[in-house]
This record gives structure tokens, sequence and C-alpha cells, in this order.
């Protein structure tokens, strides 16, 4: 499961939770997943263009958006450096020059999972930037050309942003619940699946209580039949069973073999069990 979860292919998760908390809009913007911006492997997470330059977006996590958006996502564990902030707006710089894009045209935000202490210090004494969190979870940045944000997905409203304040690994079974059904009533699993697919994996013990419970709505069972969860489940499961009943069968004193044959259980597992009830 360790090496599972340090599999986890967060970026493009990221990128449909976005566009599920933008989706009112999802024909005024265009989303360009990691950007290459020279011939050399210099590529941001996801930059986001406005096809209609003069549409306001009323979202909390997007009002600050222009015409060209840039976004960097760190996924839970990681977080945004004073380094990664300048490389950053390197980037962006670096866009302006080449696509004959004006700077003031342009948006920098940050996505984490963590509260931005260490780069909110350096804005503030380095930099002399002010920041105000206006909406829970959404320090914007003043005093800088190019318009910032940074944003801890945490601290986000459940009820505004469920796609990007769900992307963790921390979801309780009723979270798991909600976020399927929520893809169920607006019918897009078919674009979700990514996002579906980290929160099966980096949510293991929650996906087992929603399994345990009968209740995983169409986009989820999708997810757990794709991945062969449901399986793997049912067979810990039974594995689980099986092992009470032998170390039931070591208390009343059964012969090993005994034990062995009635189990199906490895020798060495069952010797295990004799070695924990003396």
């Amino acid at each position: 499961m360790k090496r599972e979860k340090s599999n986890i292919k967060w970026h493009p998760a990221f990128i449909q939770a976005i566009q599920m908390e933008l989706d009112e809009y999802r024909d005024f913007l265009e989303y360009i997943p990691e950007f290459q911006l020279t011939a050399e492997p210099l590529r941001i997470d996801c930059v986001i263009i406005k096809k209609v330059k003069d549409i306001e977006i009323k979202k909390n996590i997007a009002s600050i958006f222009k015409e060209v958006n840039l976004l960097e996502y760190k996924s839970p564990g990681d977080h945004v450096s004073v380094a990664d902030f300048y490389k950053v707006y390197a980037y962006a710089c670096l866009y302006a020059s080449l696509n004959n894009t004006p700077i003031t045209s342009m948006t920098i935000s940050f996505v984490e999972s963590r509260n931005p202490r260490e780069l909110l210090y350096h804005f503030k004494k380095a930099r002399a930037y002010k920041v105000e969190e206006n909406n829970p979870g959404i320090y914007t940045v003043i005093g800088d050309i190019l318009p910032i944000q940074l944003i801890d997905n945490r601290k986000l409203s459940a009820y505004e942003n469920l796609w990007l304040k769900s992307l963790n690994n921390s979801l309780n079974p009723l979270d798991v619940l909600r976020i399927s059904e929520k893809a169920d009533r607006l019918d897009k699993t078919a674009r979700i699946n990514a996002y579906m697919d980290v929160i099966a994996k980096a949510n293991y013990k929650a996906i087992e209580e929603v399994i345990k419970m009968n209740k995983p709505a169409k986009s989820l069972d999708e997810v757990l039949v794709r991945s062969g969860f449901v399986a793997r489940v049912e067979s810990r499961t039974r594995e689980s069973t099986t092992i009470d009943i032998a170390k039931n069968l070591v208390k009343l004193g059964l012969p090993l073999e005994t034990i062995i044959t009635a189990t199906k259980l490895e020798s060495e597992k069952v010797k295990e069990l004799y070695e924990l009830s003396e």
C-alpha cells in the first residue's frame, strides 16, 4: 500500500478538480496541463486561458483571473517554498516574453494542502507585500504588478469548493460518498476518472468503509472495479475472518495440522498464532 500511495498521480486529478470547480465557465476557459514553456523541460502545472477576455468569473478561487493564469499545485505532504515562488514567477515572465503577452494580463496561483506560513512570511518581510485572506484558505497577495494568490485547499468551503477541498489523503467515508454522489448527480463521471482514481488510492481506509456500508455511488463503483479495489478488500476481509476462526481454534487447543486443514492458512501463519497465544 505504501508503494501504491507513492505512485499516486495527483496532478492530473488536480486539473480535473479545477475544471469541476469552474465547470459553469467551461465554454469560456481553455486548460493546458503541464504547459511546456521552452524546448527544454520547463513546465507549469496548468495554464488556464480565458477564451472570452472580458468574461467575469464569479468563483472564489478564480476571482483574480485575467487573460492568462498560471497554476502551480503541490500534492499532500509537499508545500510551496520560497524557491518555488520565484521559479513560477520566472515562468510567468518567460511566458509573457515568449508569447508576447502583457505581464499585467497574467496571474499566478499556488495550491497546496497546508498553511503557506513560510511563503506568507517571506512576502510580508522580504517583499513588503500585503496579504489578505478574504475567503477561507485563499490568500490574496497585494503589492506586485502580477496578481498572486495562495490557496490552502484544506480550509476551502466544502459547499463551494468540493473538488479541490477533497483532493487529499485524509477523507472519511462520508466525504467519499459526498464526492461520488455529486459526480453522479452532475453526470460528470467520465470527465473525472483521474480524480476519482486518486481519491480511491489515497484514501484506502475510507473506501474500505464505504464498501462495507454497501453504498458506493455509480462513479465510485467504476473506479473500484477498474482498480480491482473491491476484489482486494473482499480478499482481505475473508482473510481477516479466517484468522479470527484460527485464533479461536488455537485457544481450544486443537493441533496445528488440524487448524491448517480447517482454515487453509499457511503453516507459518498458524504457528504465529500459537506463539501469540502463549
